[in-house]
């Protein structure tokens, strides 16, 4: 016998088309199209052309302000954020994991509140606040990238020990042994390959967003870029994004494959 639909499970599809036809069309509507401006083709045809035709004396001049200083500089400042941001999420990430006790509910729960409220603050949106604390440079860059770090891989983290077999703590505390035990001796080395994990994840992110950070005075590659951008030094420019391109996939190779060594 077939079963037969309600009206709504008829209308429920035409709905669900509407709705989402309409959020487009509110998408749309609140983002003005104006076009592709008529230098575009030029502007484009220069970058390609500043790509084709590098400046290779850019590459190392000596004097420190060369693209291999600048890219140098950049990696520290992805480095140095990432491992600040490693050390702080650890402590965070085990106020936000939830466990099977009901006394940690609201301390998780508060926990991944502050977590979510860091992650809010964009990298760029800390880069300026910071270079207006520290002044411009690397430093303002590398706690720009710490902190905004600290809430995803915080985040990460906490999902980590979430889902750690409890099996090792709880034979750990039938044995006698304290809760310390149980941190060090099972959860530490369930969690410590996934923590490593996340690390080179999000160094991989760093790396590509401390590239742009000197846009803002915050130190790296940025800067030199957007100088060569303002004064179109478009074989500047070509050398630039080619730098940037080989470290990044360089270090995502080695990044990857530590990551599946680990994993």
């Amino acid at each position: 016998m077939i079963e037969k639909r309600s009206s709504w499970q008829k209308i429920q599809p035409w709905v669900i088309v509407a709705v989402v036809i309409a959020i487009f069309a509110w998408g749309f509507s609140g983002v003005p199209i104006n076009g592709i401006k008529s230098t575009a083709g030029q502007v484009l045809g220069s970058i390609v052309n500043g790509l084709i035709h590098p400046d290779w004396s850019y590459v190392y001049s000596g004097d420190g302000e060369d693209l291999l200083t600048a890219l140098l500089e950049t990696l520290a400042i992805a480095f140095l954020g990432t491992f600040i941001s490693a050390v702080l999420a650890v402590p965070l990430a085990f106020w936000a994991a939830k466990t099977k006790k009901k006394f940690f509910s609201a301390k998780s729960a508060s926990g991944k509140l502050l977590l979510t409220v860091i992650r809010v603050f964009p990298e760029l949106v800390l880069a300026i606040m910071f270079t207006k604390a520290v002044g411009p440079g690397a430093y303002a860059g590398v706690l720009a990238l710490g902190f905004h770090s600290v809430g995803m891989m915080g985040k990460l983290f906490s999902e980590a020990i979430e889902n750690i077999d409890r099996g090792p703590n709880e034979a750990i505390a039938a044995a006698g042994g304290s809760a310390l035990d149980g941190l060090t001796m099972a959860t530490f080395p369930a969690v410590l390959p996934e923590f490593m994990n996340y690390t080179l994840y999000r160094f991989e992110i760093s790396v590509r967003s401390a590239s742009i950070l000197g846009i803002v005075g915050a130190g790296g590659v940025g800067a030199p870029l957007i100088f060569a951008l303002s004064t179109r030094s478009w074989p500047r420019v070509g050398i630039i994004l080619i730098g940037i391109v080989v470290m990044v996939t360089v270090i995502d190779f080695i990044s990857g494959q530590i990551r599946k060594r680990l994993v």
